[in-house]
């Protein structure tokens, strides 16, 4: 099986919860084999099931990182994108809230073609480039969506080899189906031309 982010061949790295996982040796991005994606009936539908309340204290605290990066960067004059904003565009509202112009896109719950036609100066990406099914596609697109000298904000719960896979929690949400480690991100960032990866517990900034 080929790896979805560079195409290398992958072996197989995992047989868990009936779930076979496969793992690049160029890229080491871990990989969930296409048999077991979900259709898109089924995404959507569990998507819905998460709790993505706008009013959510809880979940607000869990984005500030992003919010408060794009604020302190960031003025009311510059345009974003929340790219993959959910069924409850949580980021996007709290930027509003704040006068910042920012567009939500969402392929199930606000799939506004118009707003991949235009260019942004800073585009998020939270909780959701683990759902990629094609993740060189999607990253390509990020790129060119983005303005020179514009950051590309990511969050997302990425591998260690100190971790146990087979009883990490992450994996076990059914729409989790491409896991990055720090050596994916690094890969990411020479292969699209980004100029430099900024990687903290809380956030991953791709810089134009």
């Amino acid at each position: 099986m080929d790896c979805a982010l560079c195409s290398s061949v992958t072996a197989e790295f995992s047989t868990t919860h009936k779930r076979i996982y496969h793992r690049c040796s160029n890229c080491n991005g871990i990989l969930l084999h296409p048999s077991y994606f979900l259709s898109n009936t089924e995404e959507k539908n569990r998507y819905q099931a998460h709790n993505n309340d706008v009013t959510d204290t809880g979940y607000r605290n869990f984005v500030s990182p992003i919010v408060e990066s794009v604020l302190k960067k960031y003025t009311k004059k510059h345009k974003g994108l929340d790219f993959g904003s959910g069924s409850g565009p949580v980021v996007t509202l709290m930027l509003q809230d704040q006068g910042y112009d920012v567009q939500p896109y969402d392929p199930f719950f606000d799939p506004n073609k118009q707003a991949l036609e235009r260019k942004y100066d800073y585009i998020i990406c939270c909780e959701v480039m683990e759902h990629f099914y094609n993740p060189a596609k999607e990253f390509g697109l990020l790129h060119t969506l983005l303005n020179p000298k514009g950051n590309l904000y990511c969050k997302t719960n990425l591998y260690e080899d100190s971790i146990d896979f087979n009883s990490w929690w992450y994996k076990n949400d059914s729409t989790h189906v491409f896991f990055y480690t720090k050596e994916t991100l690094h890969w990411i960032k020479k292969q699209y031309q980004f100029s430099d990866v900024i990687i903290t517990k809380e956030l991953i900034v791709f810089k134009k």
